[in-house]
């Protein structure tokens, strides 16, 4: 493809979401996708900034969206949390003059609306890439049964997002099929998994974990495919009846590339059974 973009990793990506950030290298690197990492990227705040200060959560993602304009290349956000901040924070510098030019003032650089916010959903989903993954495609997922799970942070709001369907988004789904994957339909697959309240409300977020799984086991699912590096670990964590993917290492198996051994130790659900 011969493509470039920077790169906001978040904070997940040397730690819990490791398996995620690997995989997806891995496919980049088999599609010609360059990712050149911000050079100078803090913490877009999570949720723990958003429940203390609205302007300092604003003021912390923003700063990474600046950078992203001085480095001059649209911005690709691996984890869906990060993503929905960044892409909030670009929202309101994008619609709202007063603010944009208090943070402009504040963080020293200069806001055009020509940088993009990506999330790694919008940059392998993408139409015109679809010959080229199927090309790859080296082991089809034939016979693996799968329901795609896309969470809150990726689809709305959709006036942040772009996102048609904020209630069925299907490019998670799509991509999957192209890999030769059987797509379940399912109706959970925007539902909060309560990742958010996982120290303050366990009770709930189990809940919350037990109907998702529920329906997709009800599905007769083998597997539970997301891009959430939050939900993947919430989720996996809470229950033992499903592995539970990322769409990258999803890719990675069906392109036989990178160290997906290695990956598989890291879940919870070991889903190594699923490629045997």
């Amino acid at each position: 493809m011969g493509e470039t973009y920077s790169y906001y990793p978040g904070c997940t990506s040397h730690s819990t979401a490791i398996e995620y950030i690997e995989a997806s290298h891995a496919v980049m690197n088999a599609l010609g996708i360059e990712l050149k990492e911000l050079p100078d990227w803090c913490c877009c705040g999570a949720a723990s900034a958003h429940n203390l200060s609205s302007s300092l959560a604003l003021g912390l993602s923003a700063f990474n969206v600046g950078e992203a304009h001085k480095a001059g290349a649209d911005l690709v956000i691996p984890c869906a949390g990060c993503y929905g901040n960044l892409a909030q924070a670009d929202f309101v510098m994008r619609h709202d003059d007063k603010e944009r030019k208090r943070l402009e003032k504040q963080l020293d650089f200069t806001y055009d609306g020509e940088i993009k916010m990506l999330s790694l959903v919008d940059l392998l989903a993408r139409e015109e890439l679809r010959p080229a993954i199927k090309t790859l495609v080296k082991k089809p997922l034939k016979g693996l049964k799968v329901v795609c799970y896309y969470g809150c942070a990726i689809v709305r709001p959709g006036a942040i997002t772009g996102v048609d369907d904020t209630e069925n988004p299907l490019r998670i789904d799509t991509l999957m099929a192209d890999l030769g994957a059987e797509v379940i339909d399912w109706s959970c697959k925007v539902d909060c998994c309560g990742g958010d309240l996982g120290l303050t409300d366990a009770k709930k977020t189990t809940e919350l974990v037990n109907k998702i799984i529920d329906y997709a086991v009800a599905a007769e699912a083998d597997c539970l495919v997301t891009s959430c590096a939050l939900c993947e670990a919430n989720v996996d964590i809470r229950q033992q009846r499903l592995p539970i993917l990322y769409f990258t290492e999803m890719m990675a198996e069906a392109f036989q590339i990178g160290d997906r051994s290695r990956w598989w130790k890291k879940h919870f659900n070991d889903p190594s059974k699923l490629f045997g």
